[in-house]
């Protein structure tokens, strides 16, 4: 059976990179009959919060995403000192005792040498009297990872043919001096343990690749039965419009601008796919995804076409729907002559100011004696959607301005303070002669 995991840290809110790697696990693991697991990779102690844990939860859940498992790696760390323990007997997990500094100084030596910048191994040659003489001066080691000296060759689902070199790359360290296990070590450890047959994840992760088939191999592992897919970094297309770069922006924020969940999910779903279609949920998707379709080339975020699906997602949806989610007071009928024209769900409040507010629309050069006879001709009230046809012809009529651009954006600047919007009639019988009166007046002065 397919199973995937998605391992975020919780060290921070859930960002729209890595939200497209939890979709990818749970698109590839639905489409397959599988499960997929949500794995929170807590073991850095001093920056994971149990706060962000509900916060990823919660973002995910809003994208319509379900699981099937949930892991928590600092409730599970007996398990990473049973094989950090198989491992030291093995002879593959040995003690370390350099600080930084010491650390630092001997990469520097050995690039001044022109050897490479790796560890030197140095603690290999410790003797056990060496090891109990710095404990008793208070050192505790930290512990390293053997590396094979191979080369490793594999094919990445999306990524293609790669090799590792395990000769040009430091033993990494697994256990921290305060005994518990980094994140590298644990989440090899866990994928062995949950049996994940895919671990998919972003282009980042990809150089630690070879060194977790390594150590797979030493956990008892066969590593050919786990692939690799790494999605390609999404890059600025440079016609961002969400005020934030890519790589900065949280689902939590798009939520709180008014993003649909569908436009998201099939935004992020598509990425590097021809076409984006219409906005579908998250677990509709399923039919079309498939890991091997993704371009291996860094692919471009494109916020312009994020906000078109999120236009489409929004101009169906009812005002019971959407009520909880308008300004206070808002109107179905409102709701329904912007529903249309709204990128995000908080832009209406903007065009609530229209109508029910109060807004200072611009002076419009040129356009005194149009506005004012515009002014003039206002039906008297009760107001419907036919007002906007019967003023405007009697307008039109009164100044020889045919419809069209001539007669029609004026009145837009005037009544609304914007040069494109929702139609003008609906905008009309919702903000009331005296309201249209008064801007009429300012844009003429």
């Amino acid at each position: 059976m397919t199973r995937v995991r998605f391992a975020p840290s919780p060290t921070g809110h859930l960002y729209v990179s890595s939200a497209r790697v939890a979709l990818a696990n749970f698109l590839h693991a639905r489409r397959r009959k599988g499960q997929f697991l949500l794995r929170f990779d807590d073991v850095d102690r001093d920056r994971a919060r149990p706060a962000f844990v509900e916060s990823i939860s919660y973002d995910l859940r809003w994208l319509g995403m379900d699981w099937d498992e949930t892991l928590i790696q600092s409730e599970r760390l007996d398990l990473y000192a049973k094989a950090a323990e198989r491992l030291k007997q093995a002879g593959r997990l040995y003690p370390c005792f350099e600080g930084d500094d010491e650390l630092r100084a001997k990469l520097d030596q050995r690039v001044k040498r022109g050897k490479s910048p790796i560890y030197d191994r140095a603690m290999l040659k410790m003797t056990a009297e060496q090891r109990a003489k710095a404990e008793a001066n208070g050192k505790q080691p930290y512990w390293r990872f053997l590396l094979s000296p191979r080369t490793l060759e594999w094919r990445d689902l999306i990524l293609g043919p790669r090799l590792a070199k395990l000769t040009a790359v430091s033993d990494p360290v697994l256990v921290r001096a305060d005994g518990t296990p980094t994140q590298l070590f644990a989440s090899v450890v866990d994928d062995i343990d949950t049996g994940i047959t895919e671990i998919i994840r972003g282009e980042e992760n990809a150089n630690n690749t070879g060194v977790q088939i390594d150590l797979m191999a030493a956990l008892g592992a066969d590593p050919s039965r786990i692939r690799f897919a790494h999605l390609p970094a999404l890059a600025d297309t440079g016609r961002t419009q969400l005020g934030r770069k890519v790589g900065s922006l949280s689902v939590r924020a798009l939520r709180g601008d008014g993003l649909d969940p569908a436009a998201l999910a099939t935004c992020l779903a598509r990425i590097g796919l021809p076409g984006f279609g219409e906005p579908v949920a998250a677990r509709d998707l399923t039919t079309d995804f498939d890991l091997t379709r993704l371009s291996p080339a860094s692919v471009g975020f494109d916020a312009a076409q994020l906000l078109a699906l999120n236009r489409r997602a929004l101009a169906p949806m009812s005002f019971a729907d959407m009520a909880e989610r308008l300004p206070s007071g808002a109107t179905e009928a409102f709701w329904l002559a912007v529903r249309g024209n709204l990128d995000l769900v908080n832009e209406a409040r903007g065009w609530w100011d229209v109508v029910a507010g109060t807004i200072v629309p611009p002076v419009i050069e040129g356009e005194r004696d149009f506005l004012t006879t515009a002014e003039a001709l206002l039906p008297p009230e009760p107001w419907d959607e036919s007002v906007w046809a019967s003023w405007t012809d009697s307008l039109a009529a009164a100044t020889g301005r045919a419809s069209g651009e001539a007669l029609l954006m004026p009145l837009r600047l005037a009544l609304t303070g914007e040069e494109q919007g929702p139609p003008l009639d609906a905008l009309l019988a919702l903000m009331g002669r005296a309201r249209a009166a008064s801007r009429l007046r300012i844009a003429a002065a």
